[in-house]
Formats: structure tokens, C-alpha cells, sequence
């Protein structure tokens, strides 16, 4: 099992990146799309904002489904569901056909909670944040990948032919998720459970459900969430563009920056994650510390990036680099937060529920930011969506602080008791009748 796991883990890892890429590459791709429809960024902007609603509407669904059903076969119906939707997209003869087909594509993109729960009950919490960083690497890498396809490829063949190379790769690896991932008991790899033969079968319970808005930590996550995402759906949409048009960066210009700067902020989700999981160990509040840190820093890095003067390339691409290490700190820490506190038969629903309140609020950034710019420019639609939802979260975070000792405190105490009840049961079957 031990050594099955990391197999797994690369399997998801091959996922996401593609996943990511697939997702992510109309953002370089966003100027030949806006020239084949003949469209502006309000109307790219609703594009994109599609993808994102469609995508928050299913997060409570997979959610369900996730606790309630084997996560594995789901997770490869999934990527069966990403091949198909980008190939619509790929073949939509018109804007309108574009914008319904790109919506379409949000359905899968709200499949990764049943794939950090069951990463959870094979790897213990003492080092999920780790996992679930290097799993998270796989977004700033598959942007990466999707501008490299996007800038080799996309002059070459298309953007159309581009969405049909991903998609074509994501109905592949649903064909590997589903023979080659298996499904293992959730809170399998809790402290309390880890060494027992049987620790019972746990599903979907609505009253264990509902009890998640019964956790203070989990409310603020779920509140900080909303406004959370709205720089990184700002960033990724806009950024490519704001490197065109307004610093006037040439296409190989706009890569080389771009590659450094994306790998740096891979890093910094590993790094990140690695940093919650030192302080944990040490204080319950360990996770948690590190995101608000890291968001403080980031606001302060990103303000000083885009201020710097058009003509000095060299060092905004080291300002930028900075700025990107420090953005995906607190995506490892709040995950693992979350399953610190939630029972293991509800983090796909806990999770769902994370995301959907973000893709809820953040579907809007893309569009926003577009109408901003479209008044202003797209640097102070960056600046003003991205410092201000950064400092909202640092209220929530600072606040989810001090109160998260107590919610891990009540779930230990909970897997203690299924522990005890499991040991009595299997005691009871050994006793000679």
C-alpha cells in the first residue's frame, strides 16, 4: 500500500497537470478566440465567467456523489467528461455556440474534491500538506504546458486543434483512472484508525453534513473562500493579455517571463504546504499562520510588480518572481485545514462546498476585470480586484486562527471514539461464543 500510493498520487498528478492545461490555455489563447469571433473583453469576459458558474453549480453534486459512491470510478468519469466538452468547444462554429461549449467544460473542472478526499485516507494529516502541494503543483506547471501549446502549437494549427489535443488526453486518462486507481476506506489513514484491521464503512450522512456549519473555523474558511479566488481567476485570465497589450511584451518575451515566474509560484505550493505542515507539528494554528502571512506578502509584492516602470523588464520579471512564491501558500494550508476538522465521510461534500462558495463569488472576477479595463486599464483591474479581496481574506484568516485548535480538537476526539468502538467490535468477534 505504501509504495501503491505514490503511484497514485502520480496518476492524479498527471491529471491535474493535464487537467490544468487544458483549463488554463485560453487564457494565452485568449487573443486568436477574441479575433476568430471578433469580440471584445466584456464578451471574453462572459466566456470565461460560463465555465466558471457551471463549474460552481456542480461542486455540491460531485460533492454528494463523492461521499456517497466510489470516488475513483468518478474521478474517471470525470476526465471522460473533460475529453468530450473540450472537443464541443473545439468544433463551436460561432461566439454564442463558443460561450454554451466553454460553459460546458465547468462541469469537470469541479471534480477535485473526491480526488483530495481520497488522497487523504491514503496519506496521514501530519503530511497532507506536502501531498496536496505537490499535487498543486500541477496547476502553475499545466499553465506553463498550456502556454507552451498555446505559442507553438496555437500559431501552427489552431486554437481549435489545440482543444482537441487536450481533450483527446483527458478521455485517455480516464481509461487509466479507472483501471488503475483503487478505492480505500475513508479515515483509513486517521492516528486513531491507522493500525486497525476494521474501522467500518463511513458514507454521506446528512446529519454529519449539516453538522459542517456547525464548525467556526470551517465558516470563515468557507467566507474567506468567496473573496479568495478572485485574484487567481483575475491573473489567470488577464494576465497573458496585460503582458501584450499594455507592457507591450512580444510573444517570446511574454513566455520566457511568464515560464520563470509560474515556476517559482509551482514551488511555492510545495513550499507552502511543506511550511504548514513544520508548524502544525508544533501548533494546531501552524497551518493557518502561514496562509495569512503568505497573502499579506503577496498583496504588498503584487502592488510594488505592477508599479514598476514599462522600460524595466528585468526587474519586474524578478518582482513578479517574488510575488509568485509567496501567492500559493494558502491553498495547501486551507485544503488540509479543512480535512483537519471535517469527518472523513464528509470532506468531498466539505470541500464541494469550499469551492462552490469560491467559483460562487470569483465566476464574476473574469468579467469584472474586463469591464474595468474596458473603463480603465487592465492593470488597475489586477491592482484594485486583487489587493482588496487579499486584505478581506486576511481579516477571515486571522480570525479562523484562534478558533481552529478547538474544531481539532472535537474531531480527534470523534476518531478516538470510532476507534474505541471499532477495537470493542472486533473484540466481540474474537471472544469465543
Amino acid at each position: 500500500m505504501k509504495r501503491y500510493r505514490w503511484f497514485v498520487v502520480a496518476v492524479f498528478f498527471c491529471f491535474m497537470l493535464l487537467h490544468q492545461a487544458d483549463k488554463l490555455l485560453i487564457g494565452p489563447l485568449t487573443t486568436p478566440i477574441m479575433e476568430t469571433f471578433g469580440i471584445n473583453e466584456a464578451q471574453m469576459g462572459a466566456a470565461f465567467t460560463g465555465a466558471l458558474l457551471v463549474g460552481a453549480v456542480f461542486y455540491p453534486l460531485w460533492g454528494y456523489l463523492y461521499d456517497r459512491y466510489a470516488r475513483a470510478k468518478l474521478l474517471a468519469l470525470a476526465s471522460l467528461l473533460w475529453g468530450a466538452t473540450t472537443w464541443l468547444s473545439a468544433i463551436a462554429p460561432s461566439y454564442r455556440a463558443f460561450v454554451a461549449t466553454r460553459a460546458s467544460t465547468g462541469i469537470d473542472d469541479s471534480s477535485y474534491p473526491g480526488l483530495y478526499s481520497l488522497i487523504s485516507d491514503y496519506f496521514g494529516p501530519q503530511v497532507r500538506g506536502k501531498i496536496y502541494g505537490f499535487l498543486q503543483l500541477s496547476a502553475p506547471l499545466g499553465y506553463i504546458l498550456g502556454m507552451v501549446l498555446s505559442l507553438i502549437l496555437g500559431e501552427r494549427i489552431g486554437w481549435r486543434a489545440v482543444f482537441y489535443l487536450t481533450g483527446s488526453l483527458g478521455i485517455l486518462l480516464a481509461f487509466v483512472i479507472y483501471l488503475g486507481v483503487r478505492e480505500v476506506p475513508r479515515g483509513k489513514s486517521e492516528p486513531e484508525l491507522a493500525g486497525l484491521e476494521e474501522i467500518g464503512v463511513y458514507r454521506f450522512n446528512w446529519v454529519v453534513a449539516l453538522g459542517l456549519f456547525r464548525k467556526p473555523t470551517l465558516l470563515l474558511l468557507f467566507v474567506q473562500g468567496f473573496f479568495g479566488v478572485f485574484p487567481w481567476n483575475t491573473i489567470t485570465y488577464w494576465f497573458f493579455r496585460y503582458l501584450e497589450v499594455e507592457r507591450d511584451y512580444p510573444p517570446e518575451a511574454v513566455l520566457s517571463t511568464m515560464v520563470v515566474a509560474v515556476t517559482v509560484l509551482a514551488g511555492g505550493y510545495f513550499v507552502g504546504g511543506a511550511a504548514g505542515d513544520y508548524l502544525f507539528k508544533r501548533t494546531p494554528r501552524g497551518r493557518l499562520i502561514v496562509a495569512t502571512v503568505a497573502v499579506l506578502i503577496g498583496a504588498l509584492l503584487l502592488t510594488i510588480t505592477l508599479n514598476v516602470p514599462l522600460q524595466d523588464r528585468g526587474l519586474f520579471a524578478v518582482l513578479l518572481s517574488a510575488t509568485a512564491l509567496f501567492i500559493p501558500f494558502a491553498a495547501p494550508n486551507v485544503i488540509s485545514t479543512v480535512y483537519d476538522i471535517t469527518e472523513p465521510e464528509v470532506r468531498s461534500t466539505a470541500l464541494a462546498v469550499q469551492y462552490f462558495i469560491e467559483s460562487a463569488g470569483a465566476a464574476l472576477a473574469p468579467l469584472i476585470a474586463g469591464l474595468i479595463a474596458t473603463r480603465s486599464s487592465l492593470q488597475a483591474a489586477i491592482l484594485i480586484i486583487c489587493v482588496s479581496t487579499w486584505l478581506v481574506c486576511t481579516v477571515f484568516l486571522l480570525i479562523a486562527t484562534r478558533l481552529v485548535p478547538r474544531d481539532i480538537h472535537a474531531l480527534r476526539s470523534q476518531m478516538r471514539q470510532r476507534a474505541e468502538r471499532a477495537m470493542a467490535a472486533q473484540a466481540a468477534q474474537s471472544s469465543p461464543s
